[in-house]
């Protein structure tokens, strides 16, 4: 095999999982092995050499994701009974089980609702839905910011870099500023729809300036969502200033906030939570491949371009659903990433639905937080996530400094 020397590019501490593969010479010194989850069928360059011994690490692999994914969630389940338990009004946690079980009973045997006790009210009306859409939306902008980072190749990456909480944030204005100019009664389901269509076109207007050639060069994209969030930032500034009666309540929105929110919103979400983590699922080997960079990626057989395109596809339709129910919430789709990169390891089929599950355990209990820290009072969520995620994000300023000098 002359000089090859055979190394796991994406993790040098999990080298036994390397596999050894004979590579063309085009390929370069970027790498002279290949981490097994870069590879699909069919993305052979040579000859593989297994050893027998890698088809049961491969087994323990699985077995320890699955062990990882099922802790989390159940993790998230008693976060999210915890949740619904406190408040104002204090419900025991097995009463907040229960009542959740005889309602998924009745659901299920077809039975007649009886919502007459003050704290079935509470949990189903109220704090249930509430807490299911802050791990929704949790789950949305964690995903989306993994898939960020990934695509470019940054973990100071977020979501919200090429333009979706801009684009969301002037389609929320301009609902808002309708709603009370015109008196519409429909102004709960007008806002997640200008804000979800704000975003869209923000990103399909950073697309086609970033395009060159058929392709999206990664510095292009960056450039074109620096560029457009200035300029919605300042439509935005100009709504803001006509604003009068509705001043109040938009700015309380841009601060992100779940109060208010019910099943409605719920139901908003979902959607966009499922088609977003089967994207995930499908691109996980993809975005394996594109840590080694884009060149490393074709030579492993990967559609570079169309990959791209669907990651913003995804990213978008994940941040722009969570943007809509809940108005922009900062630091989650950076902070809940990176923290699972550094638990987890950078194989993104674990990372994706672990940064997912991740996301919705830190929203799910910033929620919480908002709601009690103050007595009588509900501070807008985005407050507590920047409160947790300003700091970290200039932990990894001066940590990325330290690297580079």
């Amino acid at each position: 095999m002359g000089n090859w020397d055979f190394i796991d590019p994406v993790s040098a501490s999990r080298s036994q999982e390397t596999c050894l593969v004979v590579l063309a010479p085009a390929f370069g010194a970027k790498a002279r092995g290949i981490y097994r989850p870069l590879l699909r069928p069919g993305y052979c360059l040579g000859a593989f050499v297994y050893e027998e011994s890698e088809v049961v690490q491969g087994m323990n692999q699985r077995s320890k994701s699955m062990a990882i994914l099922l802790g989390l969630g159940a993790i998230l389940i008693i976060v999210s009974v915890l949740a619904v338990a406190i408040g104002s009004v204090h419900i025991p946690a097995a009463e907040v089980v229960a009542i959740i079980l005889r309602r998924l009973h009745q659901l299920v045997t077809w039975q007649a609702t009886n919502l007459e006790l003050g704290n079935d009210v509470i949990v189903l009306n109220l704090r249930l839905p509430r807490a299911i859409l802050a791990a929704c939306v949790g789950a949305c902008l964690a995903l989306a910011g993994c898939m960020m980072q990934g695509l470019l190749r940054n973990p100071m990456a977020d979501p919200y870099v090429i333009g979706v909480s801009a684009g969301a944030s002037v389609g929320g204005a301009i609902a808002f500023l309708l709603t009370g100019a015109l008196g519409w009664r429909f102004g709960i389901a007008l806002t997640p729809l200008l804000a979800f269509l704000g975003a869209i076109l923000a990103v399909v207007l950073v697309y086609l300036i970033a395009r060159v050639d058929g392709r999206i060069p990664i510095m292009s994209l960056l450039l074109s969502g620096i560029a457009l969030n200035t300029v919605l930032s300042a439509v935005l500034s100009f709504l803001i200033y006509f604003s009068t009666k509705e001043l109040q309540s938009l700015i309380y929105w841009l601060m992100g906030s779940f109060n208010g929110r019910g099943w409605l919103h719920v139901g908003i979400i979902l959607p966009h939570l499922v088609i977003g983590l089967v994207l995930a699922v499908y691109l996980a080997r993809d975005l394996n491949a594109l840590s080694l960079g884009e060149e490393a990626a074709a030579t492993l057989g990967v559609h570079v371009e169309g990959s791209k395109r669907l990651l913003l596809l995804a990213s978008t339709l994940l941040t722009a659903g969570a943007v809509s129910v809940s108005g922009i919430i900062g630091f989650v789709g950076l902070l809940v990433p990176h923290i699972s990169r550094l638990l987890f390891g950078p194989d993104h089929r674990l990372l994706l639905p672990a940064s997912a599950l991740l996301g919705s355990i830190f929203l799910v209990i910033a929620d919480l937080l908002s709601r009690i820290i103050i007595a009588n009072a509900q501070l807008p969520v985005g407050i507590i996530t920047s409160i947790c995620g300003g700091p970290f994000f200039l932990y990894l300023l001066r940590r990325n400094q330290a690297r580079r000098f």
